[in-house]
């Protein structure tokens, strides 16, 4: 056999190891993911809530308990996280949100939100209507873009 054929063999092999080994962490890391949701479900509330302020912030920063800060992972511990600081009752809470409801969050506004202990899941207007989903600044470009179109008399381009 040639070097390169038992070079590209090995290299095979290595892969194909590889992606079986990636293959049984990710259902491992599945199974924890759907006990834990599992766990938000049960105990998730809710609570109406004035919104003070929300940031995206890392977890030492961010005024959450200490033992929370403590079980995180020290990977985790440095990147930033979506914290809202809220008016439950006459209590002034720090709370995590989830990254997909982030955006609709409004500041300085009273909500009904979903909470599972320290974790927002679910937000929705103070009459339990959904919250309109904010639509995102265009970038300095696309503007300029789109004004120069208009000077032109084109149509222009989403």
């Amino acid at each position: 056999m040639s070097p390169v054929t038992i070079t590209l063999l090995v290299i095979t092999v290595v892969l194909i190891i590889g992606i079986v080994v990636l293959y049984f962490l990710g259902k491992r890391a599945q199974k924890k993911q759907d006990e834990q949701q599992a766990q938000i479900e049960a105990m998730k509330q809710r609570v109406s809530m004035l919104i003070i302020d929300k940031k995206r912030m890392k977890i030492k920063d961010s005024g959450l308990p200490q033992a929370v800060i403590q079980q995180t992972p020290r990977l985790l511990r440095g990147s930033k996280l979506p914290i809202v600081k809220a008016k439950v009752g006459p209590q002034i809470m720090t709370l995590v949100s989830d990254e997909k409801i982030y955006d609709m969050i409004p500041t300085k506004k009273e909500v009904k939100a979903t909470v599972s202990g320290i974790y927002i899941t679910d937000v929705k207007g103070l009459h339990g209507k959904p919250l309109p989903v904010p639509q995102k600044k265009k970038g300095f470009f696309k503007r300029a873009v789109e004004k120069a179109q208009e000077k032109a008399g084109a149509k222009p381009i989403k």
